[in-house]
């Protein structure tokens, strides 16, 4: 039996953890710093509903509100002075990680404006703002898998940028991904960027499969249509659909148009599971931790996962690389039960970026609410 804790037997089996969460808080009180000494953490990542609920909260953003409001600042002005300043303090406290690992960790994720998802100049301007004014070689820039973003990720990568590519659910979708990402490594290289300083995730939700599929698969039971069957697959959906991205992955990055970059400096651009909190009780609150384990990868955690997978999850090595056949026939079996996997995935995606410029809005409110109390006090 191992001395290693469960997140440390995680990175020897070539998992980053990533905490999938950031707050002046956090930075303030010392608890980031704490989970990178104790529970393996080496990266963060942001979405607009994170910073909705940190900046709901005031506390810490009262002062820098404060500054603002006396400058007269409009509130997107002020929501982008906010989040930049955090994701640039946690960029500082991640270097040490970065530096260590020549940047393939310590990494810190923004994302881009979410109601720019359908808008490839704006995205690929804001991804270019957003990198100037964090100023870290260790930002990551976010920018969601539209079909709109495919070219914004090109062009980003291609003017040297870092970049964490967000919200993928198909695979077919990915296969796109990673075509973007390989033109736009092909172009920085035309453009006389150093290859091996340009960093790239593509983030693979996973628990969300699961919530819709399950949903679907409830209905078909309680209609008694081959209800053993649908009961079977509950649960398995989200797991073998990152397994087979992984084998993508594999493929992909062993091609002799990936060879030819390499040779030049180039990294791969690892997958990264996302969405990996559990949402049904029923199932083990490590689920989509423990079964999604291979070389290479990043698992970015909501605290609770991290907490469950520090305090009893069970690493037993490579859990992906054998289960393609058996994924396969989850996706099948599904498709078989008139669960249709094109419906699923356009579903989430688009309810995944509604859910995001919801929370972006708030945000937005929220922060407009605050300056207008300053500037009355």
């Amino acid at each position: 039996m191992s001395d290693l804790t469960p997140t440390a037997q995680l990175s020897a089996a070539g998992v980053s953890i990533w905490l999938d969460d950031l707050s002046r808080e956090r930075l303030n009180s010392g608890s980031l710093q704490k989970l990178i000494e104790e529970k393996n953490v080496v990266g963060v990542t942001t979405n607009p509903s994170i910073f909705q609920a940190a900046i709901s909260n005031g506390g810490p953003y009262s002062e820098q509100v404060s500054e603002l409001a006396r400058r007269d600042a409009d509130v997107e002005t002020a929501v982008f002075e906010i989040t930049t300043q955090d994701v640039a303090n946690a960029c500082d406290l991640f270097a040490p990680i970065a530096e260590a690992s020549k940047g393939v960790d310590g990494r810190v994720s923004i994302e881009v404006d979410p109601r720019k998802a359908w808008d490839t100049e704006g995205t690929i301007a804001e991804a270019k703002r957003l990198h100037e004014k964090v100023g870290k070689s260790n930002v990551h820039i976010k920018i969601p898998a539209t079909l709109e973003g495919l070219e914004a990720i090109t062009e980003t990568l291609a003017a040297g940028i870092s970049v964490n590519v967000t919200l993928i659910f198909s695979l077919e979708r990915y296969r796109a991904v990673i075509n973007a990402f390989l033109l736009g490594i092909e172009k920085a290289k035309e453009n006389g960027h150093d290859l091996s300083q340009i960093h790239s995730v593509a983030s693979f939700f996973v628990s969300r499969v699961d919530t819709e599929i399950d949903k679907r698969l409830t209905a078909l039971a309680e209609k008694g249509e081959r209800s053993d069957e649908a009961n079977a697959l509950k649960g398995k959906a989200g797991v073998a659909n990152a397994r087979l991205a992984y084998q993508i992955y594999q493929e992909q990055f062993g091609s002799e148009r990936w060879k030819l970059l390499a040779e030049a400096g180039a990294l791969p651009q690892r997958p990264l599971w996302a969405s990996t909190g559990v949402k049904d009780p029923a199932y083990p609150d490590t689920l989509y931790v423990t079964e999604l384990v291979a070389p290479n990868v990043v698992n970015t955690m909501p605290e609770k996962t991290l907490d469950a997978t520090f305090d009893h999850a069970v690493v037993t090595g490579d859990t992906v690389t054998a289960h393609y056949d058996e994924s396969n026939a989850v996706l099948n079996a599904l498709e078989g039960l008139g669960v249709h996997y094109d419906d699923v995935v356009a579903l989430l995606e688009k309810e995944g970026l509604e859910k995001f410029v919801t929370s972006w809005n708030e945000l937005l409110e929220d922060v407009q609410q605050t300056l207008n109390s300053a500037k009355e006090a």
